[in-house]
């Protein structure tokens, strides 16, 4: 297999081409300079593109608290019609990293600017491409978010600080570990149409993930809580890839990313004695 993958230095796209090179596959890396906007790749898109056997397209700006519409359009749907135009214009399949966002409060209508650049990104690769697939990730945590900062994980944040504090009406997430969802990426490229949902399938709260990371936690007052803030999320079972089922619950993936970290610290140290 001969892929593009975009935004393979970021946490989704950084496991997807281990995999993808575990497999023996061949990966054009496409990955966005923000200081000048383009990709040197961006040059020769359309040769590769003509080229390859599909799309994975993951590279955006993750950052749900960004204000500015301009830049998280031009990232997220600008740079996404360029993709999804050159798919159609050589029938390649493309695999879209979409998200949750896209639900907004379950009524369709996203609460912020990142909600709404992947929803018009994935409406208009629907309508632009014969093969297209949206993934709507939930709240996804593992191995290789740690530069992510403030937009990281629940679950890597409060390991890195060793304590959290959490909201008091025990809000609920979908929950989905990183191998998951890299399983999720491989079974949807069977596919040719279709969005579906990728999430674990339960909700469950923060505080049983900070629990399975063996850190402590405590709460803050209610009033620290902002009025559009959302309790609970939860992917449709009916929505899922077929074939696919996630693998790793909440309990299985916190145990597996606790080892990785725990390594991950005990070779730094050892780096850096």
């Amino acid at each position: 297999m001969k892929v593009i993958l975009t935004g393979s230095n970021g946490f989704i796209g950084s496991n997807l081409l281990k995999k993808f090179r575990d497999l023996g596959w061949y990966v054009w890396e496409i990955n966005v300079n923000e200081s000048t906007n383009k990709a040197p790749e961006y040059a020769h898109l359309e040769n590769i593109i003509e080229q390859c056997d599909g799309v994975f397209h993951v590279g955006a700006i993750s950052d749900t608290t960004l204000h500015d519409c301009n830049k998280m359009l031009y990232y997220n749907y600008t740079l996404s019609k360029d993709i999804f135009d050159l798919a159609r214009k050589y029938d390649k399949k493309v695999v879209y990293s979409s998200s949750a966002a896209t639900y907004g409060l379950g009524d369709g209508l996203p609460t912020n600017i990142y909600g709404w650049s992947k929803k018009l990104a994935e409406e208009y690769g629907l309508k632009a491409c014969e093969k297209f697939v949206a993934l709507r990730y939930f709240n996804v945590y593992g191995p290789g978010e740690e530069h992510k900062g403030k937009m990281a994980s629940v679950a890597y944040q409060a390991y890195n600080k060793g304590s959290f504090t959490l909201f008091p009406k025990k809000p609920k997430r979908d929950f989905v570990y990183i191998k998951d969802v890299v399983n999720a990426n491989l079974a949807a490229a069977k596919l040719d149409r279709g969005i579906f949902d990728v999430g674990y399938g339960d909700a469950m709260s923060f505080e049983e993930l900070v629990k399975g990371m063996n850190i402590k936690f405590n709460y803050t007052t209610e009033d620290k809580i902002p009025g559009w803030y959302q309790y609970h999320t939860c992917a449709n079972k009916n929505m899922r890839i077929p074939g696919w089922n996630p693998i790793y619950n909440i309990k299985d993936g916190t145990f597996d990313y606790l080892k990785y970290l725990i390594f991950t610290r005990n070779q730094i140290v050892k780096i850096e004695s």
